[in-house]
């Protein structure tokens, strides 16, 4: 029988829906996303009951490769990457039989047309009904070209026209690189498939933090009451990684850290935290409170490029006392780049809820730690009793901690013990694995199964990303035209170059210590 599961944000034992039976097809099997986040979210859902037993994977890649060696690369990638060990191997012995390889060049009609005929015969041998997930793992500039290879050769169905299969399409990131090229990709796939078809993964939205922030606030009055401009200073997002660009050299090169992060982890994180409560928990619903809140930033221009964002490269420097080169001496870089490794912005929402609380946006390759937080930074209380001109007590503090150690804390004054008074801030935390007991399931976990359901919550609508792009575009048109003379300007394992701190500084206000 087919798994049933809850969606994301409802009550448990409200609503559960049928986990149809289906094949996922992964475009570009053999790059590293495949085996190092994929094929331990598959098992990961297969070990827990999430996915049916009519169901099987086949990777679509280039390399000459057969069945067993793609299943012996993909047990090594799950016993190295899995969140779980050790691995059930009485569960893998019978789980491999459901996985395959398919060789083809992307360009090769005739590599698509053996997919079909290879895909009807599992159709027949595990019962998948014709449903197709198909993953498009590769590069941004493969998509219409497999998308209009898939439709030539019958894999892509017609929902106006076909009632009793599906066919639905994941894309990853970046859905074009800037406001023109995403209309225009946009434009492309539609020739081939309906928007409701698309899924534009954004793994952030699959974290459990991510899928709690609508619930922490829409379902405690203590929260939401507080959620404005009348009881909130200012909100910082901060999205910090300690490592380099490693192995992504020449994309790096050709995206820079706005594009890879800020456009889409970042929006979809601001959107949550600032959207008004959503009449439904349906995902049109959702979607378009984000779109308003996207819509109501205040645009970037003249003196907001030099006032209100920073853009940082990394030079050499040390993470956790090991030496580690700069970017412009990492692989396939330039030696006389200029493509930004740090961003930071500081960004306005013109509604009557957020009016005047600034938004502070960071983002970095080879800062000191790894970790994704939203700060939620209250404001001071009147300063009649406990403090001074002199001596100011810290802002009461709600961190939602996204990477690592997922989970929530909040920071308040309290008065230590004894007869002199003083006040110290305490924190009241809360993390996900010590309270339940278990690691809460990877991102990709969440949002595989959600596209084989249907459910496009947890990713990104077209006009989402039309609005994002809208506001980044002449920020990034300008970093183009205005040539950074200053790169390297901060060291590996710093928090950023120094005039960032100077934009809080300007405000009266300063970085979290993360």
């Amino acid at each position: 029988m087919p798994q049933t599961t809850t969606h994301p944000l409802d009550e448990p034992g409200v609503s559960s829906r049928f986990i149809e039976p289906c094949i996922l097809v992964i475009f570009g099997a053999t790059g590293d996303l495949t085996g190092r986040k994929l094929f331990p979210a598959i098992y990961n859902l297969v070990r827990e009951g999430q996915l049916p037993s009519q169901f099987a994977c086949v990777g679509f890649a280039r390399r000459e490769k057969t069945h067993e060696q793609f299943r012996d690369e993909m047990w090594e990638a799950i016993n190295t990457h899995s969140r779980v060990k050790p691995i059930d191997e009485a569960l893998w012995k019978n789980f491999k039989e459901q996985i395959f390889y398919h060789r083809s060049e992307f360009h090769e009609d005739e590599g698509y047309e053996r997919l079909q005929t290879f895909l009807k015969d599992l159709d027949a041998k595990f019962r998948t009904k014709g449903n197709r997930v198909f993953y498009l793992s590769t590069q941004p500039s493969f998509f219409p070209l497999i998308c209009e290879k898939m439709e030539k050769a019958g894999l892509i169905y017609d929902i106006e026209k076909v009632k009793d299969k599906w066919s639905r399409i994941i894309i990853e990131k970046p859905f074009g690189h800037d406001l023109d090229s995403a209309k225009a990709l946009q434009k492309e796939l539609l020739r081939f498939l309906k928007e409701e078809q698309i899924y534009r993964i954004d793994h952030y939205l699959g974290k459990e933090t991510v899928q709690n922030i609508l619930v922490f606030r829409f379902a405690n009055s203590l929260f939401e009451s507080v959620w404005n401009n009348r009881h909130i200073d200012h909100v910082q997002i901060t999205v910090a990684e300690d490592i380099g660009i490693g192995t992504r050299g020449a994309f790096f090169e050709e995206a820079g850290l706005l594009r890879d992060i800020v456009q889409n982890h970042m929006m979809q994180l601001l959107s949550l935290v600032a959207m008004e409560p959503p009449v439904s928990l349906a995902a049109s619903a959702i979607h378009d409170e984000k779109v308003k809140v996207l819509q109501a930033i205040r645009p970037l221009q003249n003196d907001d490029f030099e006032n209100s964002t920073v853009r940082g490269q990394y030079g050499s420097g040390f993470i956790n006392g090991q030496p580690v080169i700069g970017y412009r001496q990492e692989k396939n870089i330039s030696p006389t780049s200029n493509i930004e490794t740090y961003a930071a912005l500081r960004l306005f929402i013109d509604n009557w809820r957020w009016s005047d609380v600034p938004f502070y946006l960071r983002s970095g390759k080879r800062l000191p730690k790894r970790a994704t937080e939203i700060a939620i930074i209250f404001k001071d209380p009147p300063g009649v009793l406990f403090q001074t001109p002199t001596k100011r007590n810290e802002a009461n503090v709600l961190s939602l901690r996204i990477q690592p150690d997922e989970g929530t804390g909040l920071k308040i004054n309290c008065k230590v013990p004894g007869p002199s008074s003083p006040i110290q801030p305490v924190k009241m935390d809360f993390r996900y694995g010590s309270y339940f007991g278990t690691s809460p399931p990877e991102a990709y976990e969440r949002l595989i199964q959600d596209c084989i359901l249907g459910d496009n919550t947890l990713f990104a609508r077209e006009d989402e990303v039309f609005n994002s792009w809208r506001l980044l575009t002449p920020l990034l048109e300008y970093w183009a035209a205005e040539k950074e003379t200053e790169f390297p300007n901060y060291q590996a394992g710093t928090w950023g170059p120094k005039v960032v701190d100077a934009m809080l500084a300007r405000d009266k206000r300063k970085w979290r210590l993360i």
